[in-house]
């Protein structure tokens, strides 16, 4: 096997190699004796050394970059996906004219939870906050409740079409609203806990006896700050009335 000249070994092995052939290497002086250069390698080795410090500092520096382009395509991939396949929380129906709507009754909610009181006080928050709109009159609930009793109605959360007919003309109503709770008080994930609150909501019309307008709103839960920070989140009752509150607007806006 024919010897590998020292220049492919050199272009092969990189700075390093290099540098140490300028140690090894001879050099002639003005006189024509042999020695070593010694500024001639010294300037070498600055340079090779500055070489490797450059590299040492631009490469994680890449690194940061790439990742960051990365993952703003990832979340910009992830927020076109979602607003393409965004699910509608509120319908009206295009067919009804709200503003004859004077009196609603709002029936009791349905409660999914296991806390047996959370139908009741979302129930008071929403007609309370719906009352104080004046937009719409809101029968007390004493008086839905002798109407439901008087209708004979059993699941006054999900009625029937004869017993919207007998409980409206009994009460006097133009409409009324059911309601399911679906979550209500604390969620935790490990060490950071928040409160929550889903709930979604119905009117349905005396005449035509059909949903004439449905919303859906979730509020609370643990959000980024929460796990950044550990905070315990808002407390139920502001989390029940941002929910109540975003249901009314989405009701009339």
């Amino acid at each position: 096997m024919p010897p590998r000249s020292q220049a492919s070994v050199s272009q092969r092995q990189g700075p390093v190699f290099s540098a140490a052939s300028a140690m090894n290497a001879k050099a002639v002086d003005r006189n024509g004796k042999s020695g070593y250069d010694l500024k001639s390698i010294s300037k070498n080795l600055r340079v090779k050394i500055l070489y490797y410090e450059e590299i040492k500092m631009v490469r994680p520096a890449t690194r940061i970059r790439f990742r960051f382009c990365f993952l703003s395509l990832v979340f910009v991939f992830l927020a076109a996906c979602a607003s393409k396949y965004k699910i509608a929380e509120n319908f009206h129906d295009p067919n009804v004219d709200f503003a004859l709507l004077r009196n609603v009754a709002v029936m009791p909610f349905s409660n999914l939870t296991n806390d047996k009181l959370a139908g009741e006080r979302v129930r008071s928050s929403f007609m309370n906050s719906l009352l104080s709109t004046g937009v719409l009159y809101v029968i007390p609930p004493g008086e839905v409740a002798r109407g439901i009793s008087r209708a004979g109605i059993n699941k006054p959360w999900e009625p029937s079409g004869d017993d919207i007919a007998k409980f409206t003309a009994i009460v006097g109503a133009d409409s009324i609203i059911t309601g399911v709770v679906m979550e209500y008080g604390e969620v935790r994930s490990g060490a950071v806990s928040a409160n929550v609150i889903s709930l979604s909501m119905q009117m349905l019309e005396k005449d035509s006896r059909k949903v004439i307008w449905s919303a859906s709103t979730t509020k609370g839960g643990i959000s980024i700050w929460d796990r950044l920070f550990g905070s315990g989140g808002q407390p139920m009752e502001d989390v029940t009335q941002a929910a109540v509150d975003d249901l009314i607007n989405k009701l009339f806006y």
